[in-house]
């Protein structure tokens, strides 16, 4: 595993869908190299994404999915979708599981907030975590990402449903330099 320093980064096209879908399904429900510190696999059955919820974030406006690549080969993605108050949305970060603790995701994260400032003209950047996920809230509060308290209800999408439940959400926001 090879440190962060060595990734560049490209928003996804069309033809990402199947290897991307594979690395969020992989971090989010555990793959077949074990499951990584970001799984969700005991709290959630049921794919993440598929090629076509992919392919649908590719077609809104103002949204992007930015790819972190090695070597060529795509290793993480984060989607980013903007609004007109000046707030972009986050969400999705994802990283091969034989990748995770690389730097990776930090690297991911700080590219999302550069493009959306320049691209998107955000000035805050959020996300909502699931409120069980305590050590994910810590690693984004690392990064100077801020609970706000907001807390609302997660509604189980088509496909997938609660092992563990229910479950929510609490939002978190950065400012964006």
């Amino acid at each position: 595993m090879a440190d962060a320093k060595s990734i560049t980064f490209r928003p996804a096209v069309r033809s990402d869908a199947q290897v991307v879908a594979a690395i969020v399904n992989g971090a989010y429900r555990g793959d077949a190299t074990g499951r990584g510190w970001t799984s969700e696999a005991d709290l959630i059955a049921g794919p993440r994404i598929d090629e076509a919820g992919f392919l649908a974030l590719l077609a809104k406006d103002a949204s992007v999915v930015l790819l972190g690549l090695r070597d060529g080969d795509i290793v993480g993605c984060v989607h980013l979708e903007g609004s007109e108050d000046g707030v972009a949305f986050l969400g999705m970060l994802s990283v091969r599981v034989s990748e995770q603790g690389s730097g990776l995701g930090r690297a991911l994260v700080a590219a999302a907030e550069d493009y959306a400032r320049r691209e998107l003209g955000a000035r805050v950047i959020a996300m909502y975590v699931l409120t069980v996920r305590r050590e994910l809230l810590a690693w984004y509060e690392r990064r100077g990402y801020r609970r706000t308290g907001d807390i609302v209800p997660f509604h189980s999408p088509p496909g997938q449903r609660f092992l563990r439940g229910p479950l929510e959400f609490e939002r978190l926001e950065k400012r964006l330099a």
